[in-house]
């Protein structure tokens, strides 16, 4: 039987390939950075073909670093940067405009309207999402009102939408599966998570014609075969989850009030509430955590747009550090009493505030402030914004007895220690931190019979440390309330 599992993860900022092993082990990596657009103010664009061509490149990468042929692999796992949006013509598989990234706000006026005109209260009714630009249903019309004739063409089913995941699914099958999965469907807007199925009242709401659309699979399931030249051998794709539900699966939160942080380049906390779709009362959002042999399983999340891309800002734009590494030594000499603040709504702000015009801000600036009080208030704002979605959640009536952690700033000990601290909740950091891949990896070897159930799964989870609130209440409050401060100054809401 084959006993390896190719898990793709197509980030915002890369595209990664691992194979893991039948115990969820990591043999091999392989990773690609590729190009960001900026065509104006707040847009922000990818190359749907070069993402395409990196995520091969990896693939293959990765098959040769672990020394091992298509044919030993059981299946495919895919998961991916969500609400990015492709359009592409299904007879040649060319895309007719860059892919418009979930971070891109261009389409604020169009949800303003739609606000304005009444409409959100059925959007979050029937998808758990507000109606915000980050979404994937505003970015589909501009596309096909912005591109001259693809609107006809839409109407006349010659052109196919998808993100990210069915964009990469069409490629590997050789245009042979145009589908999706429910937790990328649920991010869409489209997608009615109650009735599990395209909504229709929201396609005429959002001008999304049916013929565009994919079929919604489980996370589990039969998503088609790779072609042979690709890889060698045919593979089955076998799973396929957006990054952070599928960051959920990898830590194995597969009980109701188990939650997860994924620090990337943004942030995202979730937290798995069962079989009930609970609507929250303070602008979080209800979505899907996940959905297996039929069954729908319910989260509630929290989205924060910038939190690692707050250090490459401070890498590449500002230049105060060539690694994202030297943090750490500017945040020790500075201490947790920091005046300075970072609020990087570089592309406005998402969870509670969604503030689409917000724009980022560095406060507290004085004669003695240097590039250390600049950097630490960087790693400190992404634990602000955890703390901000906490509360939240904690004001919706659900508690967190733990966070588990994960993504890149997750190995960063004092950032992790000042979040459990400014939180004030126990936070536990896997073994394995690569639990987007890992996810991925465990669909697909659910569904190809590498392992046998979520049991299973979650025997396979370890803890590598544990990071415990040690900080006085007053200091805790102080710093809080000089974040909030800072925040409402920048907000336009």
């Amino acid at each position: 039987m084959p006993d390896y599992i190719l898990a793709i993860d197509q980030g915002t900022t890369s595209s990664r390939a691992i194979v893991f092993d039948g115990t969820g082990n990591s043999v091999a990596v392989a990773q690609q950075e590729f190009h960001h657009y900026f065509p104006r103010d707040g847009w922000v664009e990818h190359d749907a073909v070069e993402i395409w061509e990196s995520t091969l490149a990896v693939c293959r990468e990765a098959l040769e670093a672990a020394q091992i042929d298509a044919a030993r692999l059981a299946g495919i796992g895919i998961t991916n940067q969500r609400e990015t949006t492709v359009i592409w013509d299904r007879a040649s598989g060319a895309p007719i405009h860059h892919a418009i990234v979930w971070q891109d706000r261009r389409t604020a006026s169009v949800c303003t309207k739609l606000k304005t005109d009444g409409h959100e209260d059925t959007v979050v009714e029937r998808t758990g999402l507000l109606i915000d630009p980050y979404f994937s249903a505003t970015k589909i019309a501009w596309i096909l009102d912005n591109t001259d004739g693809a609107r006809a063409r839409a109407d006349a089913g010659e052109l196919a939408f998808g993100t990210i995941d069915s964009w990469l699914l069409w490629n590997l099958t050789g245009g042979q599966s145009h589908l999706t999965d429910a937790t990328n469907a649920s991010r869409t807007a489209l997608f009615n998570i109650h009735q599990q199925q395209w909504d229709d009242e929201l396609l005429a709401l959002f001008r999304v014609p049916r013929a565009l659309l994919p079929e919604v699979m489980d996370c589990a399931a039969d998503f088609g075969h790779t072609d042979a030249e690709w890889l060698g051998a045919p593979v089955p794709v076998a799973g396929i989850a957006g990054d952070q539900h599928a960051a959920l699966i990898g830590q194995a939160c597969f009980e109701p009030g188990m939650a997860k942080s994924t620090y990337g380049t943004g942030c995202f906390l979730m937290l798995n509430t069962g079989d009930q779709a609970l609507r929250s009362e303070n602008r979080l959002l209800t979505t899907m955590a996940y959905r297996l042999k039929g069954k729908p399983c319910y989260a509630m999340e929290g989205s924060i747009f910038v939190a690692g891309a707050a250090m490459q800002w401070l890498r590449d734009g500002l230049r105060l550090i060539r690694h994202a590494s030297e943090s750490t030594a500017h945040a020790e000499q500075v201490g947790v009493d920091n005046p300075v603040y970072l609020v990087p709504a570089f592309t406005g702000l998402g969870a509670p505030h969604w503030d689409p015009h917000a724009r980022g801000a560095i406060m507290g600036l004085t004669r003695d402030t240097g590039i250390a009080e600049i950097v630490t208030a960087g790693l400190q704002s992404v634990c602000y914004q955890t703390k901000d979605l906490i509360r939240a959640i904690q004001n919706d009536g659900a508690r967190l007895q733990a966070l588990r952690v994960d993504g890149g700033m997750a190995v960063n000990d004092w950032v992790m220690q000042f979040l459990a601290d400014i939180v004030n909740v126990t936070v536990d950091r896997p073994r394995v931190t690569e639990t987007t891949a890992l996810g991925a990896a465990y669909l697909a070897g659910l569904q190809t019979g590498v392992f046998q159930s979520l049991e299973e799964i979650s025997q396979l989870w370890e803890r590598e440390r544990r990071f415990t609130p040690d900080m006085k209440p007053a200091l805790r409050e102080s710093l809080y309330a000089g974040w909030l401060d800072a925040v409402e100054r920048v907000c336009n809401n």
